[in-house]
């Protein structure tokens, strides 16, 4: 014998109602500021390992990528702790959310670097050229997540913000 359905009932409906507002509404205050300090704490834990020599598993590639796209005029030695730096600079900002527009500018600029590899390098970012990236292709292809990231950080900049629900007009819709 099968238990018996549980039908829905007014009372269980609200019930569920308010949870479910209660929990959106906290989703959709929090999100963007969680968001924004989680991406703030990478970029400056990525940043700071640079500044370290030997620690950073993306030191090598990132040396020659920059060392290409300025033909040679900024050497490794000069060109990781400048990114470095750099990277560590976006995170402060995301964390504190100080020179916002600033920031992502920063970051906008950063990540079209950190993408070149990809072209510059496909032989070490693809083991079968363009479906199959190896583990550094697959370090560079998850930045779309974290460009995306920055977008709706960038979305809140002139006092945007998430909803939990779409305002009504006063039109049927």
């Amino acid at each position: 014998m099968t238990a018996p359905a549980l039908a829905p009932t007014p009372a269980r409906a609200s019930a569920f109602e308010r949870v479910d507002r209660t929990i959106t509404g906290f989703l959709a205050r929090s999100g963007v500021p969680v968001l924004r300090v989680g991406l703030g704490t990478l970029f400056l834990w990525f940043g700071a390992l640079k500044l370290v020599p030997g620690l950073s598993p993306a030191a090598d590639l990132a040396a020659r990528t920059i060392e290409r796209l300025t033909l040679g005029i900024v050497p490794p030695d000069v060109a990781i702790p400048v990114l470095g730096g750099w990277e560590a600079l976006i995170g402060l900002g995301l964390i504190t959310g100080f020179a916002l527009r600033a920031t992502l500018f920063l970051l906008v600029v950063q990540m079209a670097g950190t993408v070149t590899p990809l072209l510059l390098f496909p032989g070490e970012t693809f083991s079968v050229f363009p479906i199959v990236p190896t583990l550094e292709g697959q370090y560079i292809l998850k930045n779309v997540v974290l460009i995306g990231a920055a977008m709706v950080i960038g979305a809140t900049v002139r006092g945007g913000r998430l909803v939990p629900e779409p305002v009504r007009s006063g039109r049927g819709g």
